[in-house]
């Protein structure tokens, strides 16, 4: 029987779509990373479910189990038959050690951070991946996960004065930065009785003549790479109060604060002239119920244009 003309047509537009890609989410490897970047609750929300492919166990850590994915029709599989997905999504892609078994023309989606390291950047452009940064994604001018930024702020205050054994009580703490993370930070000293002072990055000049000042100095600038120089250097210590801590929750290496090398939530601080560095890399992770809600409710905005490869404005800004 031949073709109808309809048929026909519908057969050459089937043609012409861009064949749907494979989302692939990965359980994270990384010293304490608990936060995940989908939540079952997200899945409703989403048209191209059978196109997510999850590791087995995913939402372990959340109670969830895998079961609670199968039922929108995503597949639960090995760890290595999700890295080969078309898209791999989890939140510390960036220094993730599965980056080295990627293939070309696998697309990564997640915070990478490759400014701050030469061999990530390296690495991803040698095996021409493709690379939707999470860190440069935008929407009318605010940042996508600005949430996730101000629970690091939050997480690392917290967590810091856990291991000082002292409330910020009548504290006199320096915050340098005014984002989104220096909001988390300031809203948990103020609810702690903390006193404390913010510094705009016009104002370092102001912040190193009253160094001496404080009991906890607060890092929270976004620090520009190619800067020479710190705003804190190693000198600039001995100025400091006796007992003072520098809790840098940017944590760039020798960045803004010449004496900062990143650390791990087992092993957060660390002393230099008897000034107490909490210098943790991903400080949201302490609050990963919480940051990992904020994160499913941003990122399922975004996949079903990834599976279909649909233009969108917000994605593209972050490509390269």
């Amino acid at each position: 029987m031949l073709a109808t003309k309809k048929q026909t047509m519908d057969v050459i537009i089937s043609q012409m779509e861009p064949k749907k890609k494979t989302m692939g989410f990965i359980v994270s490897h990384k010293e304490n990373e608990r936060r995940i970047a989908l939540l079952p609750e997200q899945l409703p929300a989403i048209r191209n479910t059978n196109q997510l492919y999850f590791e087995e166990g995913y939402g372990l850590a959340f109670g969830i189990a895998d079961a609670e994915y199968a039922t929108f029709g995503c597949h639960m599989k090995s760890r290595k038959e999700v890295l080969c997905q078309d898209i791999i999504c989890e939140p510390k892609i960036g220094d993730a050690e599965f980056l080295s078994y990627l293939k070309k023309g696998q697309t990564i989606f997640g915070w990478i951070h490759a400014e701050q390291s030469e061999e990530i950047a390296q690495k991803i452009l040698r095996k021409k991946i493709k690379v939707y940064a999470w860190e440069n994604m935008n929407y009318m001018n605010r940042h996508c996960f600005w949430v996730n930024n101000e629970l690091g702020g939050e997480g690392a205050i917290i967590h810091a004065f856990q291991i000082i054994g002292e409330t910020p009580c009548n504290m006199k703490v320096a915050i340098l930065g005014r984002g989104n993370v220096s909001h988390g930070a300031q809203r948990v000293l103020l609810r702690l009785g903390a006193d404390v002072y913010i510094y705009s990055r016009n104002q370092e000049c102001l912040f190193k003549e009253e160094i001496g000042d404080y009991d906890v100095i607060v890092n929270a600038v976004l620090w520009d790479l190619e800067r020479t120089g710190h705003i804190i250097y190693k000198e600039d210590l001995k100025r400091m109060k006796k007992n003072a801590v520098i809790i840098d929750v940017s944590c760039d290496e020798a960045g803004a604060i010449e004496t900062s090398k990143p650390t791990t939530i087992e092993n957060p601080t660390y002393l230099v002239d008897d000034i107490l560095h909490y210098v943790v890399d991903h400080t949201p992770s302490l609050l990963y119920r919480t940051a990992s809600k904020s994160i499913s409710a941003e990122i399922s905005k975004y996949v079903d244009d990834l599976i279909e490869s649909k233009y969108n404005s917000t994605l593209e800004a972050t490509t390269w």
